[in-house]
């Protein structure tokens, strides 16, 4: 590599994580599964900006895909919700279950020519996919947790997004790709981390069956899953594109859901480890799925008060000894949107936001809309 090209990947990739962002996900649709618009994503960004109590500022959003809601090529809502409330986005292209993402592109050229850099201004970061390696692996598909995309897939979809925007204001905006920490820690994989400024890393201690997946032990796993990524990814920054913990629902393992226990977890893992010190994007201000049994929320009804105190302490329990094996891709487990039915694969697909476009819903793991979903992806509807 000559030496002005090294320079400028140093750059590209420090400037990845520049700022540490806070923000949380926000799917396409509303808990009924109909369509969100710009006044339901406008009410989402502004509670999130204004939680009481809040360690900083929650002015980012990461969504899934660019196109709105059961449309084909219209540009998401969720853009012009953003310029309302000036929060920054982390913009997502669907991957899965599709040979292209020529309407995920058109999307965001529509979004382009409409808004211009008031747009474009705000876009902090772009992932091709989300979790596609982790469905396309062994555990995924054993999980059954969907039609996932490999890594050659996923590669050239991060080429093929790059000749798009390539005359935009787009074209700096660092890229990388979301998935299941062992999804990055599994070598087959890395072509993936040598194409993308950035790993985006979703990780749920609450569901590491079989590793001593009590709340006290929360801090560790997630320790144990981020050092593992660290040493997989060659010093490329690591974004927390999802975590979080359940409030209510059942219990999984020795992971028990509780308010108490989702305070545990934001100040052990959020406020610990990720506030203020690396891009986190939690999961989640409000719940989508009503398939998912597993409500992570920390608001009720988009109220500024949360459920918790989102008080960061000032001492913490977790430590630094090791008190379990670090979990592994063959026997921590996961849940997806399927609100309890008990598998063996990985920790980390545990949302419940589906990207919805073209009349078809594609989730993360076996729900009753996520089956849908990949009905008709495999026999009804192309989702691109």
């Amino acid at each position: 590599m000559r030496p002005t090209t090294a320079l400028f990947a140093s750059v590209l990739a420090s400037g990845a994580s520049a700022e540490n962002y806070l923000g949380f996900n926000s799917g396409a649709t509303l808990p009924d599964y109909s369509a969100k618009f710009k006044k339901d994503f406008e009410a989402e960004f502004r509670t999130a900006q204004n939680l009481e109590n809040a360690p900083g500022t929650f002015n980012a959003v990461r969504l899934y895909t660019n196109i709105q809601a059961y449309s084909e090529t219209d540009p998401t809502e969720a853009f012009e919700a953003a310029i309302e409330t000036n929060t920054k986005i982390l913009l997502g292209v669907w991957a899965s279950g599709t040979s292209n993402i020529d309407n995920e592109l058109t999307a965001l050229k529509k979004a382009i020519d409409k808004f211009g850099t008031k747009f474009t201004s705000l876009v902090i970061g772009m992932s091709i996919g989300s979790e596609d390696l982790y469905r396309d692996s062994e555990t995924g598909i054993k999980n059954k947790a969907g039609v996932g995309a490999g890594p050659n897939v996923i590669v050239k979809f991060i080429n093929d997004y790059k000749k798009a925007v390539a005359n935009t204001p787009l074209a700096g905006v660092p890229i990388g790709h979301v998935d299941t920490w062992d999804a990055w820690t599994n070598g087959t994989n890395k072509v993936v981390i040598d194409a993308v400024d950035w790993v985006g890393v979703d990780e749920y201690p609450y569901y590491e069956n079989g590793k001593g997946n009590n709340i006290e032990n929360s801090g560790q796993l997630f320790d144990r899953a981020f050092a593992a990524v660290e040493g997989a990814v060659g010093g490329k920054p690591i974004w927390i594109t999802e975590t979080g913990w359940p409030s209510s629902g059942p219990t999984w393992d020795l992971a028990v859901s509780s308010v108490e226990n989702a305070k545990y977890y934001w100040d052990e893992v959020g406020c610990r480890k990720l506030f203020n010190k690396v891009p986190t994007f939690w999961y989640n201000l409000r719940d989508s799925n009503p398939d998912n049994e597993m409500k992570f929320a920390i608001t009720s009804n988009l109220s500024t008060k949360p459920l918790f105190d989102l008080t960061c302490p000032t001492t913490f329990q977790t430590t630094a000894t090791m008190t379990s094996a670090l979990p592994s891709s063959t026997d921590a487990s996961s849940t997806g949107s399927n609100g309890g039915s008990s598998s063996t694969g990985s920790s980390g697909a545990a949302s419940s936001d589906e990207a919805i476009v073209e009349g078809s819903a594609t989730g993360k793991a076996v729900s009753a809309v996520a089956v849908l979903g990949l009905t008709l992806v495999a026999g009804l509807f192309a989702l691109f």
